[in-house]
């Protein structure tokens, strides 16, 4: 069976990016490969194994646009709420929290926050299938 090991993302600009992936979700530096027209940047934290792949092409002035293909990137943490305050008292903007009930019942709890590139990231109330 195929593992899912790292998503890719194009930003402009490093350094901001790696601030908003370290104070948002705690991902950090795993390896950094400098290429001559390129940077891939493998950033993880110790809750998963799974990667975020951030690729900086060098002398790109103009910001990405994600496009109508790209949906989001998701991650599950253990107090909604808790974070939701923790990342409003960043100065990141998530947006409202809200209970997904189609049917009467609430299969998820989850809110959306942006990076600075405009990708959009849904943190999840980890239980169920969303561990």
């Amino acid at each position: 069976m195929a593992k899912m090991i790292h998503s890719m993302i194009r930003v402009l600009d490093e350094a901001r990016s790696l601030a908003f992936y370290d104070t948002a979700f705690g991902l950090k530096i795993r390896e950094r490969l400098e290429f001559p027209d390129f940077t891939l940047i493998y950033l993880a934290n110790d809750e998963t194994t799974f990667e975020l792949e951030l690729t900086v092409n060098k002398g790109r002035t103009e910001p990405y646009a994600p496009g109508n293909g790209y949906g989001h990137l998701a991650v599950s943490v253990a107090d909604l709420a808790a974070e939701h305050a923790r990342l409003t008292e960043a100065g990141l903007a998530p947006r409202k929290m809200v209970d997904f009930a189609p049917d009467g019942q609430v299969i998820a709890r989850f809110f959306f926050i942006a990076d600075p590139d405009g990708y959009q990231i849904e943190v999840l109330q980890r239980g169920g299938r969303y561990l």
